[in-house]
């Protein structure tokens, strides 16, 4: 028995085998970015990824022509708003004012919110809003010609995941988020 007991100390003893393990990511597979056209029947088209399909937005302040571009495999989805503004300057302030509104309330959260301007192909500029931190949404914009028509959006994601986590599946839909504004076009 004693035998037993010392065999057991002595085992115990040796230090034991550590080596320790490399960092770990979750590995997210991207698909390649692909794009169609917005079917027609609204004031505006773009084309948008393979990936999504649009929904029409079912809030009960939805007004015509409002979508989402939804991704189900990636819990991602796109708000886009439109107001016809109808050379109303007062109804265009407005909108532009709600819009930076919209994007101001991630402030509180916000580590940083970086603001540029696109240029478009077809001669748009867009507003594009870049925001840093543990945000409900991570990239706005809103774009017009500024007689007819105004449009928004807004990305967001339905999980609970912190946005570093987030971050390839976040580059991915802005790449497609520039493409949209990039391919859009009034009618």
């Amino acid at each position: 028995m004693l035998a037993l007991g010392l065999k057991l100390l002595v085992s115990c003893s040796s230090a034991p085998d550590f080596t320790p393990k490399p960092k770990g990511y979750n590995r997210i597979d991207l698909p390649a970015h692909r794009y169609q056209e917005l079917a027609a029947g609204h004031p505006y088209s773009f084309e948008y990824s393979r990936e999504a399909v649009i929904r029409r937005d079912s809030s009960a302040l939805a007004q015509p022509h409002w979508l989402n571009v939804y991704y189900p495999k990636l819990h991602a989805n796109v708000q886009i708003t439109y107001m016809d503004v109808e050379r109303d300057r007062r109804l265009y302030n407005k909108m532009m004012e709600d819009a930076r509104k919209l994007t101001g309330k991630h402030e509180i959260k916000a580590t940083a919110i970086d603001e540029r301007i696109l240029k478009t192909p077809s001669g748009l500029r867009a507003s594009v809003f870049e925001l840093q931190g543990e945000v409900p949404s991570q990239f706005q914009f809103y774009t017009t010609d500024s007689t007819k028509h105004f449009l928004r959006g807004a990305l967001y994601f339905r999980t609970a995941t912190a946005n570093d986590s987030l971050a390839p599946v976040i580059e991915y839909v802005k790449t497609d988020i520039v493409r949209m504004l990039n391919t859009l076009k009034y009618k």
